[in-house]
């Protein structure tokens, strides 16, 4: 079931899809696919209530370092900011 038949961004039409959401939680990034009606316009995601309950839960365990049961992909870095060449 579709919960919107037009985006309630622009009106576009919207289709389910596969789509990746990166999560942050802390200093710790998350990055998993999830179901979501996507705007064929705009490009808006739309998340049932359950999948937003699940962001929450993820958040938070990146919060508390409680990443036991994610799968380490790699690691991160911050590139500090480079002056620019005027």
């Amino acid at each position: 079931m579709i919960p919107f038949e037009k985006c309630p961004a622009c009106g576009g039409e919207v289709v389910r899809k596969r789509t990746e959401k990166l999560l942050r939680g802390g200093v710790n990034l998350a990055t998993m696919a999830v179901d979501a009606e996507v705007c064929v316009r705009c490009g808006e995601r739309l998340y049932s209530v359950d999948t937003i309950r699940a962001f929450d839960r993820i958040r938070g365990k990146l919060e508390r370092q409680q990443v036991a049961e994610f799968e380490l992909i790699g690691k991160s870095f911050r590139v500090p900011v480079v002056p620019s060449a005027e």
